[in-house]
């Protein structure tokens, strides 16, 4: 155990373990010295040596671990692309930096023009300031001379008497009543708008007994018309509406009387009281004959020479029509010309005026100039030679087969019915009108009745008897519908009637059928022409007619409108300034005396268009002998102003007689809103555009989060009462300017097309300028008008899809043209293109102007419009043929006319033949 302990301390006992630790360390520390010192010391130098001996070995003048240059460096293969990336940043760097300088040159000449704007807008507005202040003293001048020039005028006091003055006589005759003498016009001044009250009838005994078709009809009228009005005290004409009374209860002419004068606003002597006594039948009495009337004016069918005060008393025409227009489908073509009688008459005359005077003249006296008594023989002898010679077909009878109806003594009484009457008319070229023999009977009721039937159905009146008196004779010329002829030419009749021409006859049938349609036709247009007759006698200017009110719909503005790059092409065209001022309106020229004084026949007699018998329109087209002057209550038409000049300074101005105007587009829609829109962007940047006018045609308002464009002109949606494509043509009080543009919500049209076709338009202002043409044709097969959209080069109608047109028309379509035309437009939800056109083609008689050679208008990826339904054709067909019933004949006119201009690419396409071309 000793040893095994002297083992673990170390050996020999305690004392030995100590001093082998500390050799054992001793000898470690120096090998580890020993060998750091020789790796520290001897292995760089054998590194040294060793790099150098082998530098020496491959190139003893290149040493590898020597200093090197950049292109030594550089030909080392890694550092060769870092070297070329450093190369092509130096050298971009290098055009930066040249660029840099470029720039900066730029900049500092851009800051000299930028200086030299300012200075230039600076003297702009200095310039501006100087031409306004120009501006502000010329039309101070121009105030200033039309003040020197023009008196200073204001409305006359509108005179209302407190008190009649019962003094007043009457004239020593009734017969010598004039307006001068017997009529108040203190009652009516100039600007008291004609108002005229009417007497209820059921209030007065003598109401109870009139005709109830007659009363009924005249009511209707009555409440529809625009002058009547309720309050008597501002009243200008006190109307009575009398008629056909029952027989057994008639009231005596002195019962009569007292009714009459017992009237509220009598005033002792009747003045200003207008007594209307329509007949529906001919054989009527004259029971106001033996009537004291006083002051009274009267308006009737019959008239005997002491009893009629021209000037002063209206001849009307019977009240056939009485509840409803008359049925133009029964109403024969004015074509053919010639009938199968060269004239007709049927009559019986009870009473002879010879017989009665029992005085008989030979026919030596007569050629000595005595005039005969009666004629009435002598006419009868001559139309029954023409009837045996042959020469001509023509139909007398002097005795009626059924019992003559009832007439006044020396009358030509008419025989058998109404209808038995039209057919023969219908067969005749003439009508023969014989005058009642008594010649102070200037006037009948039976006369007027001839004259209605033969007016009626296209048989232009002969009137043997210049004593007669027509229908309101003083405002009609009467020369150019009928024939008047002195009885003593009877013998001369037929040589007349076989001399006059096809055109003549044409002529003067259409200009009767005006008169007929206008004058005579219904209870409206028989009391329309009364109070028109009485208004103009008296020189009242006709009221304003009445436009459309527009019911706006609310919408959102604010979108901004793109530019469509089609419509942008205009090439090097200039086409004209965007209105940035306001929206410029057509001036409005009120009719004033100018109607009632210079232009009454004129109004009166220019077929087809008696505007006078309505309201007045504020935009009257201009047409070719009245473009220096229109009659206004404001001033004169502008007239000169062009700028002249060629290409820029001709593009960049409107010029011509009215240089400063600006259309307005009325766009009709249904349910298509994407479509409406890109519509209405594509007019962004339109010159002379006042606004656009969409006509909201469902019933559906539109979605309320649509945002609608804004083209830098007003939009105004109008909703319309019912869906109707009648409401295209609208007088909208929105429409402040006489040029219109009609256009589809799908057509596309280039901007220099549309101004190429108002430029136009202006040059024709009285016509439809369009760009889709179309034609009819007579198809001989079916003997029928076809309405044909084939390609030709003669055209007749142009559709009103993209078309310009007066304002006038408007009035004219909504207001004045038979209504029958605009129920047929509603029936097949069509054809109010054509209806336009047949309107105004009758208006002037002349044909629409295409302008452009486009084929096709439509917007491409539009969805389908009606036009491409398979009835839409047939329909427009039948419209065709049932417009030429409603105005007897065929107005549309066909022209080879189109207008280009010469800067409008033509694009024929290589299928179609080329036309000849106006420029």
């Amino acid at each position: 155990m000793s040893g095994y302990t002297m083992l673990r301390n170390g050996g020999l006992g305690n004392g030995g373990q100590p001093w082998m630790l500390r050799w054992s360390s001793r000898i470690r520390l120096s090998w580890l010295s020993f060998t750091l010192f020789i790796i520290l010391v001897f292995f760089p130098l054998i590194a040294h040596y060793y790099l150098t001996t082998i530098d020496d070995a491959n190139n003893a003048g290149k040493p590898i671990f020597g200093p090197r240059t950049v292109n030594e460096l550089c030909e080392v293969k890694h550092v060769q692309d870092l070297c070329r990336i450093r190369e092509s940043v130096s050298e971009e760097l290098l055009q930066l930096e040249a660029k840099r300088q470029e720039l900066n040159s730029e900049i500092a000449k851009l800051n000299l023009k930028i200086e030299a704007c300012k200075k230039s807008i600076e003297n702009a507005k200095q310039d501006l300031l100087q031409l306004k202040n120009v501006i502000s003293q010329t039309e101070h001048s121009y105030k200033e001379l039309m003040a020197q020039n023009q008196p200073k005028l204001s409305l006359p006091i509108r005179l209302l008497p407190d008190k009649d003055d019962v003094n007043v006589p009457l004239p020593k005759s009734k017969r010598n009543c004039r307006l001068h003498n017997c009529f108040d016009y203190s009652r009516c001044p100039l600007t008291s708008g004609f108002p005229v009250f009417v007497y209820n009838g059921d209030q007065y005994p003598f109401g109870s007994l009139i005709d109830p078709l007659i009363k009924q009809a005249l009511e209707a009228s009555v409440r529809t018309n625009v002058y009547v009005t309720e309050n008597a005290n501002i009243a200008c004409i006190y109307v009575v509406l009398l008629g056909e009374m029952q027989e057994p209860l008639m009231p005596k002419p002195t019962e009569l009387e007292q009714q009459l004068h017992s009237l509220p606003y009598w005033r002792t002597d009747g003045h200003n009281h207008l007594i209307i006594n329509l007949s529906r039948k001919s054989e009527t009495q004259n029971y106001l004959y033996n009537v004291s009337t006083g002051r009274a004016m009267i308006a009737q069918s019959t008239f005997y020479d002491s009893q009629y005060r021209p000037g002063f008393d209206v001849v009307v025409s019977p009240l056939v029509h009485a509840m409803s227009e008359p049925n133009f489908l029964e109403i024969p073509a004015q074509v053919p010309v010639k009938r199968k009688y060269l004239f007709s008459f049927q009559g019986e005359k009870i009473e002879s005026l010879r017989s009665s005077l029992q005085e008989a003249r030979s026919f030596e006296e007569e050629m000595e100039g005595n005039a005969p008594a009666d004629y009435d023989d002598r006419i009868i002898t001559t139309l029954k030679a023409v009837q045996d010679s042959k020469l001509d077909f023509v139909m007398v009878e002097f005795t009626c087969k059924n019992q003559p109806k009832a007439s006044l003594p020396t009358e030509w009484a008419l025989c058998g019915e109404r209808e038995d009457r039209i057919e023969l008319l219908k067969q005749s070229t003439f009508a023969l009108i014989i005058t009642p023999g008594d010649s102070q009977l200037i006037i009948s009721a039976g006369s007027a009745m001839r004259l209605f039937e033969a007016l009626e159905v296209g048989a232009i009146p002969v009137i043997l008897g210049e004593q007669i008196q027509l229908p309101y004779h003083d405002m009609i010329r009467w020369n150019e519908a009928v024939f008047i002829i002195p009885k003593p030419r009877i013998t001369e009749v037929h040589f007349l009637l076989r001399s006059i021409s096809d055109n003549d006859l044409l002529a003067m049938r259409r200009q009767g059928r005006f008169l007929w349609e206008t004058y005579f036709s219904s209870s409206d247009t028989v009391f329309n022409t009364i109070l028109a007759t009485i208004r103009t006698r008296i020189q009242i200017p006709a009221a304003p007619i009445r436009e459309e009110p527009a019911v706006e719909i609310p919408h959102r503005s604010g979108k901004a409108a793109g530019t469509d790059p089609n419509m942008a092409d205009n090439g090097d065209l200039d086409l004209g300034p965007v209105e940035t001022e306001p929206p410029y309106s057509s001036p409005k020229y009120l009719r004033n005396f100018t109607l009632t004084a210079t232009d009454i026949y004129r109004n009166w007699n220019s077929a087809p268009g008696p505007f006078h018998l309505f309201p007045h329109t504020p935009f009257d087209p201009v047409l070719p002998s009245e473009a220096k002057f229109l009659g206004s209550g404001t001033g004169f038409r502008p007239i000169g102003g062009g700028a002249g000049g060629s290409g820029k300074e001709f593009q960049a101005a409107l010029g011509g007689n009215v240089p400063r105007e600006q259309f307005t587009v009325v766009m009709l829609t249904y349910e298509r809103e994407e479509v409406l829109m890109n519509s209405l962007e594509r007019l962004n940047g339109l010159p002379y555009l006042n606004k656009v006018v969409v006509v909201w045609n469902s019933p559906k308002l539109p979605s309320e989060d649509l945002l609608w464009p804004d083209i830098g002109v007003p939009i105004v949606v109008v909703r319309t009462e019912k869906n109707s494509l009648n409401n295209r043509f609208l007088p909208w009080d929105e429409i402040e300017t006489e040029a219109v543009l009609s256009i589809d919500d799908d057509a596309h049209l280039r901007h220099d097309e549309i101004m190429f076709g108002f430029r136009v338009w202006r040059e024709a202002r009285d016509r439809i300028v369009g760009f889709p043409g179309r034609y009819h044709a007579w198809d001989i097969p079916h003997q029928s008008w076809l309405y044909n959209s084939n390609y030709s080069c003669e055209l007749s109608m142009v559709l009103t899809g993209a078309a310009f047109f007066h304002k006038y028309y408007a009035y004219l379509y909504s207001y004045v043209m038979p209504q029958a035309i605009r129920d047929m437009v509603d029936e097949y939800i069509n054809c109010e293109d054509i209806a336009m056109n047949f309107l105004v083609s009758h208006i002037t008689r002349k044909p629409p102007i295409k302008v452009t050679s486009r084929w096709t208008f439509r917007c491409p990826g539009c969805p389908q419009a009606l036009s491409h339904d398979d009835s839409h054709f047939h329909e427009r067909h039948k419209c065709i043929n049932f417009f030429v019933k409603v105005y007897g004949y065929m107005p549309l006119l066909y022209t080879q006319f189109r207008v280009d201009s010469v800067l409008f690419k033509t694009r024929l396409p290589h299928d179609k033949t080329k036309c000849f071309k106006f420029i």
